[in-house]
């Protein structure tokens, strides 16, 4: 891989890890365009490899958050009365939350990196989920807040965020946001949670793959060459730093927007993949 690839892969990842338009599906998108091959195992270990600048991204920019949650489960688990701090609870909601991605990632790994791949599932599920965005969206009761955070809301939005990695396209952050949409918290708080969801569940799916997946990026593909460090090191920096606007950008916006562009932008998308696809222009 070239380092002007290596540069566009990053800032892919940078900008679309965690609005909800799905960053595997615009890796796998663009990486096709590209020419590589988007089932060969050096191209699937470096698209998971840079996701590692995104969750940086954003341990840096809610690290005072992390800390502040991190700090109070721990006095809740040896002082009862710090228990009553929200917090607390929010620290267990997203330990609990956090399972169903892992199981689900780990039981499902070949077939999500094979099959499930494929271009022609990523724009069903990009058009697919976008009814179900649409549908969260519509609710006009959104007035819960951080501090009303319960176990049974972490789990529902754990269980959302699991069908993300079966299916590239749905969105890790667009179906915990939708899933937070759905049990009536406000916009900028459904979006909070989903990073906070997303960390611990990232940060894991990262140094795995870094462990399993690091001699994949010297792995030639069939007829091909490998990708290399250098170009991977490359897109994990620059996703870093394109992630950490992004995060900030997005906090803002759906502050006082509706998530109504980013379901337009979804399902035109779908629609051009499908286009190309039926026109043979890019395969499968």
């Amino acid at each position: 891989m070239n380092l002007l690839h290596a540069i566009l892969l990053g800032i892919v990842e940078g900008i679309t890890e965690f609005l909800p338009v799905s960053s595997t599906g615009h890796l796998r998108i663009v990486e096709k365009l590209l020419g590589y091959d988007i089932q060969g195992v050096g191209i699937t270990a470096f698209t998971a490899i840079i996701q590692v600048g995104a969750i940086l991204a954003a341990i840096i920019y809610f690290w005072k958050d992390i800390v502040r949650i991190i700090a109070a489960w721990f006095r809740g688990l040896t002082h009862k009365e710090s228990r009553e701090d929200p917090d607390y609870t929010l620290g267990w909601g997203i330990i609990i939350g956090s399972i169903p991605v892992a199981v689900v990632g780990l039981l499902f790994k070949d077939f999500i990196e094979g099959a499930l791949s494929s271009l022609w599932v990523i724009a069903a599920a990009l058009l697919l989920w976008s009814i179900a965005m649409a549908a969260a969206d519509r609710r006009k009761d959104l007035t819960r807040e951080m501090k009303d955070v319960g176990i049974k809301d972490a789990l529902v939005i754990g269980l959302f965020q699991a069908l993300a990695p079966l299916f590239p396209g749905i969105s890790r952050s667009g179906a915990t946001i939708s899933a937070g949409l759905f049990r009536g918290y406000t916009r900028e708080t459904a979006t909070r949670l989903s990073f906070y969801m997303g960390i611990p569940a990232l940060v894991a799916a990262g140094i795995y793959e870094a462990i399993t997946a690091a001699s994949d990026i010297t792995t030639a593909s069939p007829g091909g060459t490998a990708i290399g460090w250098t170009p991977t090191i490359v897109a994990t920096l620059v996703s870093l730093v394109v992630a950490y606007f992004s995060i900030a950008w997005l906090l803002k916006f759906v502050s006082s927007n509706k998530f109504t562009g980013f379901i337009v932008y979804r399902v035109i998308l779908a629609a051009v993949i499908i286009v190309l696809l039926m026109l043979g222009v890019v395969t499968a």
